[in-house]
């Protein structure tokens, strides 16, 4: 069987390159108001309420994580501050690929052009895009869109600019919340689940499944 040679790869960036700890983040600033015991349970509300703040109306994205934040800390009866909000926005801009992204990356780039489609601001994704290792052909993010995934926007605003079609890509994450259940949705047929955790599987949507960038390669017969 012939192995499928997109036009395009397209990336989710936050979770499946970037290790993006937003619970690491909230848990080190809440430790004095959340339980050990309860944090992780606190931390699982406040991915919810983002996935919630970004199927809304579109605002920036540290508006986002801070409305995310006051309704998880009104939930759980907790003080939130704007100085809290702004230290989850800073501990964002620090963090770096997985360890597995910049070999996995380098390999595919010498093959294909590599766009990032991310729920990011134009600022903040200056600080994650020189550390993935790789030449990244094109980055759109939902500040460009004016919507974020899983809204089906950033996808068409994506095929449209570069001018290719659903069948022509192949897209690549670790969510199928965010991604590959819209990807799915819009008829990309070619998508590959990276298992990092952060959502189960589920085969009905039709996808690769690798454990980390370094399976990618073979995906494309490299």
């Amino acid at each position: 069987m012939a192995v499928f040679k997109p036009k395009f790869i397209t990336f989710d960036c936050y979770g499946t390159l970037i290790n993006f700890d937003m619970a690491g983040a909230a848990a080190a600033i809440f430790a004095d108001r959340v339980s050990p015991e309860q944090m992780s349970a606190f931390t699982t509300d406040f991915a919810r309420y983002r996935m919630d703040e970004v199927l809304g109306a579109f605002k920036l994205y540290p508006l986002v994580v801070a409305d995310a934040l006051y309704r998880t800390c009104n939930k759980w009866r907790v003080e939130c501050t704007e100085q809290d909000c702004a230290a989850v926005m800073t501990a964002c801009a620090t963090w770096g690929p997985h360890p597995d992204v910049p070999a996995g990356l380098a390999k595919v780039a010498e093959a294909f052009p590599l766009v990032l489609l991310t729920n990011s601001t134009d600022e903040l994704i200056k600080n994650h895009v020189p550390r993935l290792g790789a030449p990244i052909h094109m980055t759109i993010t939902a500040e460009e869109v004016g919507a974020y995934k899983p809204q089906m926007k950033g996808f068409e605003y994506m095929l449209n600019k570069l001018d290719c079609g659903p069948e022509e890509i192949l897209h690549v994450s670790s969510s199928l919340r965010y991604d590959l259940m819209t990807a799915h949705d819009l008829g990309i047929k070619n998508k590959v689940f990276v298992a990092r955790g952060h959502d189960a599987g589920n085969p009905y949507f039709g996808y690769s499944e690798i454990n980390d960038i370094g399976g990618l390669p073979a995906v494309v017969g490299l």
